[in-house]
């Protein structure tokens, strides 16, 4: 068999692509748009160029780049809906002769699903744009990938299980806007009747339910013929592509029959919703008119619950699979850190014990040299030196050893006699404290009993009592009134201990203030003159008091002005106001305490 012909240009693209920087991918696989145009459909040169695009690995490419996020990018997302649109003709109608168990089973799959995500992607953003300009492109390309995407489902209709399996899908599906939704439901109609029903046969229910449930809530919940022209189609074709499709729908969706009949009867799509109802009535179970509007109303409610928990399934969803990312990245993460610790405290301990180990060899070596020099009778005398101070050594350790285990075993009793010793100097203080003023309150009654006074100067001071009692003798007083009058004298004598200790150190203060203010008067008077003054001998003046410091200043500029001045300037009542040059001068530099008794010069 001769050996196929491989066309220059997917050759020249594939090495271009190869070389190319990863931002400038996409913008190369375009150029396979020019290539396949070139050629008729379903011709053999056709499938020639598949073959050869599939071979160098083009194909893979696209379906990797449909994934990456086009915004702000060049082309915007142009670029992947053509992209869809190339990879769907490169797909349908190729027959690969290599790896064609990967292209079935792994290409094929991974194509549908990238181009379902780039839909959901072009769905989100034209329902939140608000340009209309911005909205058309976007719809104008979401109709495009489903276009494509239909085209691929057309030419594999093996993918039609995997389409309706995928979360994607469902949740393209699951939108409130009409023109998406209509799109979407229309492809559905499109894989339904693209494939038999022995294909789909043994699919679960689990894929068909939450599918009814959104057809149901679109024409319960819509009014736009469009959106129930559609979703009728698909529901027909739901019902007919399963074994019991119509029994299915009878039972689980109550007065589903009468809603279509009462809601969309004559809204333009007569043959399509005339052989739903007569597939739905087949049965019995969904005629009940005795209960139309009950069943009605059950139906919107079913179906409008069912989708709201789809719904929010599928939009926990994501969360739920970020968040197990994030979970398992950080304990990846952890565990790498966890090791390269591990490694490096490992390949530290062997450096550490490498280093000692070398340490160990220099000292004995060292210690071999030394023994060396040292003379043959001396050797036995160095031993003992050497054996003595590994002793010490030894022994400096282990008292040190034990005095910190003993420390940390009567560490407890420690801080008990610390702390017995702390109550007992606070007891003690508050015992002297109440002594002290036990002594206070009764010192009156020591009173005349010091140690300097003698026994004349006693004889003297009782015979002056005695005088005093027989010049003023007492008057007689009854038992109230002297112990009224004991009463008052207790009073007043308790006032003046209180107030005496205020009193004392009144007192101190005062004689304190006195004592400073005699040591200023005399710094004051020993001061030299502004003449004889330096800078350094001046600071020695200066009041640590502002206001002071400021009444002085006030004081020496009033000072200079009335030197200044005439003598009949005297006589008036008021100084004049301002300050000549000189004086502006001299309160300009003047930070001192003017000193009584000097002039300036």
């Amino acid at each position: 068999m001769e050996p196929r012909s491989v066309d220059l240009r997917v050759q020249r693209l594939a090495a271009e692509v190869a070389e190319s920087l990863e931002q400038d991918v996409p913008a190369a696989l375009l150029k396979l748009e020019a290539i396949l145009h070139d050629a008729p459909s379903g011709s053999a040169q056709l499938r020639a160029l598949q073959r050869d695009i599939h071979d160098y690995d083009l194909i893979a490419f696209c379906i990797l780049v449909l994934r990456r996020d086009y915004s702000g990018g060049p082309g915007g997302w142009t670029t992947p809906t053509r992209l869809a649109r190339i990879l769907s003709h490169c797909c349908v109608g190729l027959e690969p002769e290599e790896r064609a168990e990967e292209f079935y089973h792994q290409s094929l799959p991974s194509a549908v699903d990238n181009c379902l995500l780039l839909g959901r992607r072009l769905q989100a953003r034209y329902i939140r744009s608000v340009k209309e300009e911005e909205r058309a492109e976007y719809l104008r390309c979401f109709l495009t990938v489903m276009d494509s995407l239909c085209w691929l489902l057309g030419g594999h209709r093996e993918l039609s299980k995997f389409v309706l399996r995928s979360d994607h899908f469902l949740q393209l599906l699951l939108t409130d806007d009409v023109e998406t939704g209509v799109a979407v439901v229309t492809m559905l109609q499109s894989v339904l009747q693209a494939s038999s029903r022995e294909e789909l046969l043994g699919t679960e229910e689990e894929i068909f339910d939450p599918i009814s449930d959104e057809l149901v809530f679109k024409l319960s919940s819509s009014s736009h013929p469009a959106v129930g022209r559609v979703c009728t189609r698909a529901l027909l074709s739901v019902a007919q592509s399963r074994a019991a499709g119509g029994p299915t729908l009878a039972a689980r969706y109550k007065g589903l029959h009468s809603m279509l009949r009462e809601q969309w009867t004559g809204k333009g799509f007569g043959p399509e919703l005339g052989r739903l109802l007569a597939l739905l009535a087949r049965f019995p179970d969904c005629l009940a008119t005795d209960t139309q509007r009950r069943q009605h109303a059950a139906c919107a409610i079913q179906a409008a619950w069912r989708g709201f928990r789809t719904r929010q399934r599928l939009s926990k969803l994501p969360r739920a699979v970020t968040a197990l990312q994030r979970s398992f990245r950080a304990k990846r993460a952890q565990e790498q850190r966890c090791r390269s610790r591990c490694r490096e405290g490992e390949a530290l301990r062997a450096q550490l014990q490498l280093q000692r180990q070398r340490a160990r060899r220099r000292f004995l070596e060292r210690q071999l040299i030394l023994l060396e020099a040292i003379p043959p009778g001396q050797v036995g005398k160095h031993q003992q030196e050497v054996e003595e101070r590994c002793a010490l050594t030894i022994q400096r350790h282990w008292r040190g050893h034990r005095a910190r285990r003993d420390f940390h075993r009567h560490k407890q009793s420690l801080r008990e006699h610390k702390a017995a010793v702390t109550l007992q100097r606070t007891v003690l203080r508050f015992l002297a404290r109440r002594r002290q003023e036990r002594m206070e309150l009764a010192g009156w009654q020591s009173w005349g009993r010091g140690p300097g006074l003698s026994d004349s100067r006693r004889l003297q001071l009782k015979q002056r009592v005695e005088e005093h009692l027989s010049l003023h003798p007492a008057r007689l007083r009854t038992d109230a009134a002297s112990r009224e009058l004991h009463v008052q004298a207790q009073e007043r004598l308790g006032r003046h201990l209180v107030t005496r200790g205020l009193s004392r150190r009144a007192e101190q203060r005062r004689e304190a203030w006195m004592a400073q203010i005699s040591t200023d008067i005399d710094q004051l008077m020993r001061a030299p003159g502004l003449q004889e003054a330096t800078g350094v001998g001046s600071q020695a003046f200066v009041s640590r008091s502002r206001p002071v410091a400021t009444q002085a200043r006030q004081a020496h500029l009033s000072a200079l002005r009335r030197s200044r001045q005439p003598w009949w300037a005297e006589l008036r009542e008021e100084p004049q106001e301002g300050l000549g040059a000189m004086e502006v001068a001299a309160a300009a530099g003047l930070d001192s305490l003017f000193v009584a008794g000097t002039k300036s010069p």
